[in-house]
């Protein structure tokens, strides 16, 4: 069944308007027509089987046929921050991190970014790694859309790490504290942080300053990871540990 999400004031009691680029992708590529179902959802975590009414140049009139709530949501929050990498390695850590079940991602300029992140190129960019979440939210049937943040500096990063029940920072050079040793005592965790470097890794200077706030450095074995790999791997290894991932 093709999924949709919608904002929350487009739902009026029974009926649900579908707007934007979805109106076109409906009638001009998937060709539903009127009384087929679909599932639509307002990012709440509130589902919604739908009947299509009418298909409109601008819009798309469903009516509820049936709700309930999306139980696919982990309740463990991860925010993913993402050293920004070269080329199209930011798409795939979105939408891979989206289907596995993270809920935020910041990209981050640390010391050894080399990506130019000025001008207009910055606004299309930040625009399609939204829309690349929001069709992986889609396809995974995710209760919400994981949103893409402004890129921010390492200082802007720092501070917002200070909020987490718990941060994470996978390390090449560290070798004796792996995940499942780190995770022993914080079985209450809700709301993480991992923290990811760019294809040169964190300078030792950022690596100094993460343990004097009291940030976690852990290794995730003896072969060294892609950027575009840790932080997928980082993640599932946390929601395997602390919530839904291998049952």
């Amino acid at each position: 069944m093709h999924k949709f999400f919608v904002k929350r004031n487009n739902i009026i009691n029974d009926k649900i308007i579908i707007e934007g680029d979805d109106v076109q992708h409906i009638s001009k590529v998937l060709r539903l027509r009127k009384d087929d179902i679909i599932q639509v959802c307002d990012g709440h975590l509130n589902e919604y089987i739908c009947s299509i009414q009418e298909i409109n140049k601008n819009n798309v009139v469903c009516l509820v046929k049936e709700k309930f709530k999306n139980e696919n949501e982990s309740d463990v929050s991860i925010t993913l921050f993402q050293g920004l990498p070269k080329a199209q390695k930011m798409e795939l850590i979105i939408q891979k991190g989206v289907e596995i079940g993270i809920k935020e991602f910041i990209p981050v300029i640390t010391e050894r970014v080399v990506v130019k992140t000025e001008g207009k190129d910055l606004k299309n960019k930040l625009e399609r790694w939204n829309r690349i979440a929001y069709e992986a939210s889609k396809q995974s049937n995710r209760g919400i859309v994981p949103e893409v943040k402004d890129i921010i500096d390492f200082k802007e990063a720092l501070e917002l790490l200070k909020e987490f029940d718990a941060v994470f920072v996978p390390y090449e050079k560290e070798r004796s504290m792996g995940f499942k040793k780190a995770l022993k005592d914080k079985k209450d965790i809700k709301n993480v942080a991992v923290v990811i470097g760019p294809e040169g890794g964190f300078s030792e200077e950022e690596v100094k300053i993460f343990e004097e706030n009291g940030f976690v450095l852990v290794t995730l074995g003896p072969r060294i990871l892609r950027t575009e790999t840790a932080g997928l791997v980082a993640s599932t290894i946390i929601l395997y540990e602390l919530s839904d991932i291998g049952g």
